[in-house]
């Protein structure tokens, strides 16, 4: 069988480009399909989300060479406070506090928004003479041949290669022509995602104020800004998301609070439901799934990405081993070590941010006091309150050689 490409990548979101530039890195050949075109991912207004990227994260993308765009519009995280409460009344007593200056690596990460990680990762893959972008062009069909796979697309190409990943997003249709089912709930909630300005500094503090129908992070971003993540109830998120925008505040600014003083809108407002869904399986022959085309998970952690960056390290770990031995990168052997490695963490993962939203998305009296002592518990406790830290960090697991900071 002749090759187009040693891997064909289906998503041309965040993980796509970035598992295109770690394989490039290592001198394999790839062809990255998007069904949207180049256009609509560069523009700014396009998705509404900022990231918070673990230190190990940023370690990745410093290592493809894309840190360097990155670097004045990336906000570090300094500490992480977690309180309890309800909207109007304050935080409960008890909170947990997470100082960066209990590790010994820096902030535990960084907050960078879409509009600057979009076209980052979109610039270094064009500039990338191995990897080849077919944008604004879908895949309608997937074949899995002797020795490779052929994907054929709705313009009638066909693209052949050695392996095909996923990185398609909940919704795959990588994983659901692989014949990968899933997993999966709605949870009933929306998050309600903004930007604001504010006249207090931040400090490169991230607030996470639990309250019964959601959590809502505040994320501290560049200047006196900060990256808004508001779960709601479904039904209340429409009727909130609905108002003008200075009604918008009125109802954000009891859950918020002034302790960054008065606040305004910078930028568009955006809605986002959540739920849980999780692959049966991150691998079939010639396929493998990468990111939320594997796991989609509850924000509550900000570990969705950090997931996603994970999976690409992992993956470009194993097929760079494989290629320099001489094995066929797409093999099942080869894609077993990559579910190995990647499986656990990733079920773990999903079950953790599902438990903790259902504990702290209620209001039952007898759950909150448990949780509030909890939290203290944890707070009081040095190893436990650094074990969170590197948790928060990415530093926790064994990590591939890009999370390490060392090249493949």
């Amino acid at each position: 069988m002749s090759f187009d490409s040693d891997i064909v990548i289906v998503g041309g979101g965040l993980n796509g480009p970035a598992l295109a530039l770690a394989l490039a890195s290592v001198g394999q050949s790839v062809t990255v399909i998007d069904a949207l075109p180049v256009k609509t991912r560069k523009n700014a207004a396009f998705d509404g989300r900022s990231y918070a990227l673990a230190l190990t994260s940023t370690r990745l993308f410093k290592a493809l060479g894309v840190w360097d765009a990155l670097d004045d519009v990336a906000q570090p995280m300094l500490d992480i406070k977690v309180s309890d409460g309800r909207a109007g009344e304050g935080p409960a007593p008890f909170f947990m506090h997470f100082d960066h200056a209990e590790i010994e690596e820096g902030p535990m990460g960084y907050m960078v928004e879409d509009r600057h990680l979009r076209p980052a990762l979109l610039d270094a893959v064009k500039t990338t003479k191995t990897i080849k972008q077919i944008s604004g062009d879908a895949v309608t069909a997937q074949t899995v041949e002797a020795s490779g796979v052929r994907v054929t697309l709705a313009s009638g190409t066909d693209v052949r290669a050695r392996l095909l990943v996923g990185c398609d997003g909940r919704g795959s249709g990588t994983a659901h022509r692989a014949g990968i089912s899933r997993i999966g709930w709605d949870y009933g909630q929306t998050a309600l995602v903004c930007a604001l300005n504010h006249t207090q500094p931040h400090q490169g503090v991230a607030h996470q104020f639990f309250m019964p129908p959601g959590p809502l992070a505040i994320l501290p971003l560049t200047g006196n800004r900060s990256s808004i993540v508001w779960s709601e109830t479904a039904e209340n998120a429409q009727a909130i998301n609905a108002l003008p925008d200075a009604e918008y505040l009125d109802v954000l600014r009891p859950r918020f609070g002034s302790f960054l003083g008065d606040i305004s809108l910078a930028g568009g407002r955006f809605t986002y439901p959540l739920s849980l869904s999780l692959a049966n399986t991150l691998i079939a022959p010639r396929v493998a799934l990468v990111g939320d085309a594997a796991h989609g998970i509850h924000p509550i952690a900000g570990q969705g990405l950090n997931a996603g960056i994970r999976d690409i390290a992992a993956l470009a770990d194993v097929i760079t081993d494989a290629a320099r031995r001489g094995e066929d990168v797409g093999s099942a052997p080869i894609l077993g070590r990559y579910q190995q490695w990647r499986r656990f963490d990733n079920t773990t993962l999903a079950l953790a941010t599902d438990a903790f939203n259902r504990l702290f998305s209620n209001d039952n009296s007898l759950v909150r006091s448990v949780r509030d002592l909890g939290m203290g518990l944890i707070a009081r406790t040095p190893r436990l309150r650094r074990g969170f830290i590197r948790e928060a960090a990415g530093l926790t697991g064994d990590l591939p050689r890009l999370l390490q900071g060392k090249p493949l």
